[in-house]
This record gives C-alpha cells, structure tokens and sequence, in this order.
C-alpha cells in the first residue's frame, strides 16, 4: 500500500468554478521514497502540496495517507514552508517546541528533544537566540527541525530552498538528504515542491511531471541514480534534459 496516494485532483481559485487552476493530478509516494513534483510557474504545485497535508481542499478527488482519505491536518504529515515560518518573538529552541505543543511529553523532554534536533542540524549554541540572528539557512534548518520533532511519517517541503543563494541551499541539500536518510528518524517519505530541476534529479526517487494550468500529471519519472549523485555524470544530465523536455513541451 501507499503511503501517500493522489488521485485525480481538481481545484478552482473561484467559488463559481471558473478559474480551474488543478484539472486532473495522480501519483502516489512509497515508503522511503522522495517525490518531488515540478512543473511551470502557475500550475498549483504549491496548491497540491496544501491539499496533501490538509489544509486545504480540493474540489474532487481524493488524497489518502495509508488508505485513510486525508481531511484535515494530522500529526502523520509535517510541512516546511518556503518562507521559514518562524516566529520572531520565540527563541529558535521554542520555534521548535512548537511543534510538541500538542504532545504529552513533559516540559524537560520536550526541551531535550529540540536541543537534541537543533543540535543535529548543526545549530548547537544557537538554542536560546532568537531567528532574526539566523541567516536563511539556519532559518531553514529551524523550520526543518520544527517539522520532524513531532515524529511525523511523511515530510511535506514547499520550495525549501528557493529563497537562499546556491552556496547555501547545496550544503542544505546535503545535510536534509543525509538527514532523511538516516533510519533513527520516523520521516519515511517526503514530497517537494520545486521549481529547480537539478535538484529535483539530485534529492528524488521519482519526479512527477505537471502540465501548465490546469494542470495534469503529464509525465511520472523514476530516478533510478545512487547517492550521493555526480551532477555532472553523463546519466544525472540525461535525466535533468529529459525532465525539462517534457516539462517545456
């Protein structure tokens, strides 16, 4: 069984159904898989990714965690936003408690198991600082942080690494794929957002493909690479080319 499974989406903006922005999106996601989806500018990548999680709904179809249609957020799935998120007036160790709120752990465990999470993401003595003090890849490494304390199965990511300059957003690529990789962690399966190609090809086990709007499930590509990937291999360039053939035809 899936553990992730889209089926046939639709979506309008309007609420006379005119602007239809999803007309017709499958594909599913597996247990340690990572799905990114791609597609152009315009075509609800970001939407889509709304409706997985449960925040938002669409106007048919169906998205099903485990077989369990999906209605509503639940503590199984986790989202990182593009735009980090954090709250200014908390310090970065109570960004990440945030996300226990809910939790039965007592207060000391809670505050261990952030310590220990921003400590993984390379954050140690940053705990108590507040995230105007960050540079956006420590923001980012917050927010990721945040989105797997809880333990959550699936890691949903919004364009995570949109909003920083390459240096950065590379070295961030390679710890989160490390990170997710490691089998301590309950994340399972994570679905990105991404308007980058490349990285699609260089983080995912399969690309899903979106037409422009209204956008369809125009193309589902296994990546069948080992990690970590050579960027610059004649098979990594393969992949990248024939991605953007068919997202540009």
């Amino acid at each position: 069984m899936a553990v992730i499974e889209v089926g046939n989406i639709r979506f309008f903006y309007d609420v006379k159904k005119e602007t239809e922005i999803i007309h017709d999106v499958s594909f599913s996601a597996e247990k340690e898989e990572f799905v990114s989806i791609i597609g152009p500018s315009g075509c609800g990548k970001s939407t889509l990714l709304r409706i997985i999680a449960g925040l938002m709904r669409a106007d048919s179809g169906i998205v099903r965690y485990l077989g369990r249609e999906i209605l509503q957020p639940i503590p199984e799935l986790s989202f990182v936003f593009q735009d980090f998120a954090l709250l200014p007036w908390m310090t970065n160790i109570d960004n990440v408690k945030l996300a226990l709120s809910s939790s039965r752990m007592d207060e000391k465990k809670k505050e261990q198991r952030a310590f220990e999470l921003l400590g993984q993401f390379g954050l140690s003595g940053f705990e108590n600082s507040y995230p105007n003090v960050l540079s956006g890849g420590m923001k980012q490494r917050v927010g990721i942080a945040r989105a797997i304390a809880s333990n959550p199965k699936v890691l949903l990511m919004d364009e995570p690494f949109s909003s920083l300059d390459e240096l950065t957003a590379d070295a961030l690529r390679s710890d989160i794929l490390q990170l997710l990789r490691n089998k301590k962690l309950s994340v399972s399966t994570v679905i990105m957002v991404t308007h980058n190609v490349e990285e699609a090809v260089e983080l995912s086990d399969k690309v899903v493909v979106l037409s422009k709007k209204p956008s369809a499930t125009k193309k589902i590509e296994k990546i069948p690479l080992p990690y970590p990937r050579d960027r610059e291999s004649r098979q990594f360039l393969a992949l990248k080319d024939m991605l953007l053939t068919a997202l540009n035809e």
